[in-house]
């Protein structure tokens, strides 16, 4: 049985999808500088940490409207197969900056751990409880588009969590003004930056896998060589390669070597092939080279090349 790969795209109409981002960078900045001064005037590291980490969320937006820009440009002599991945590659540097900021938060916690500081309570939870609905309002934003694309993904998952990191604070400040337990602060900030880092890490591994030409999520390679193998009038595949070109762009390139005497019908045969390779696996852009039986490829490799 083959896979069926299906992707159900929720499609933002671009012109719209750059308004929204550049309404939650605009939102963003404004509130990165308002919990800076806060975290100051309050002392507060852990409204410090959510104010460094909504910067990062900024920074992410520009990044992956920059990378939306740049991949509806087309193909060119200069980059012959687009310029998609440049959101791939937007999405490895968002991921990658999150994990840095987690670890640094960590660092951060650890060290408030060791040399408690005074906090003021209120100022803490009244700007916190501004950045989360600063938070919830960019990640309204961006959610819709995030289905669609690894790239505002990862900085819709920044935005959420920040919104997440929000409500810790919040909570953290309550308990500071009720308790004076001031080691909540760096515990809550310990506690955001294992999230952080923890849904990072669950996310890069598929940006890396695509940058590295790994075969597309969900396709076995070797499946689909089997469904090549089944189609009327090819006897064998050799030097397959399978991979994602972009996010949602799958391609495959191969030899097919056809069966004694049916040369005759080498294009219904790569028609055939084709079919099978859209209708069963969403292989839209494939490449294949075929060879007939007496001059087919000697002890090729059925995947990859020698």
């Amino acid at each position: 049985m083959g896979h069926h790969h299906h992707h159900h795209h929720h499609h933002v109409d671009p012109e719209a999808g750059d308004r929204r981002m550049w309404l939650a960078i605009a939102v963003n900045f404004g509130l990165t500088l308002a919990q800076i001064a806060g975290g100051i005037l309050a002392g507060s590291l852990a409204l410090i940490a959510d104010a460094l980490h909504n910067l990062s969320d900024a920074v992410s937006l520009v990044i992956a409207f920059a990378a939306r820009k740049i991949a509806r440009r087309p193909a060119d002599a200069e980059m012959t197969f687009g310029y998609g991945r440049a959101e791939v590659i937007a999405a490895l540097i968002n991921y990658t900056t999150l994990i840095l900021l987690a670890l640094y938060l960590g660092y951060e916690a650890i060290l408030r751990f060791l040399d408690p500081q005074p906090v003021e309570g209120w100022v803490v939870v009244i700007i916190a409880a501004i950045a989360l609905i600063v938070d919830a309002v960019t990640a309204l934003l961006t959610y819709a588009m995030s289905k669609n694309s690894v790239n505002i993904r990862a900085a819709f998952l920044h935005n959420l969590a920040d919104a997440l990191g929000s409500v810790a604070v919040i909570v953290a400040g309550t308990l500071i003004l009720l308790y004076d337990w001031r080691l909540i602060d760096p515990a809550v900030t310990l506690l955001i930056a294992g999230y952080i880092l923890w849904m990072a890490f669950a996310e890069i591994g598929g940006v890396i896998r695509i940058l590295m030409q790994a075969s597309p999520p969900g396709i076995d390679s070797r499946e689909v060589v089997e469904a090549l193998r089944g189609v009327d009038g090819v006897r064998g595949v050799h030097h397959a390669h399978l991979w994602q070109m972009e996010e949602h762009a799958a391609a495959l390139e191969a030899h097919v070597v056809l069966e004694e005497g049916r040369w005759g019908e080498a294009d219904a045969i790569k028609d055939r092939i084709k079919d099978v390779l859209k209708s069963r696996f969403e292989v839209g852009h494939s490449t294949l080279e075929l060879e007939c039986a007496r001059h087919a490829c000697d002890g090729a490799p059925v995947i990859g090349h020698a």
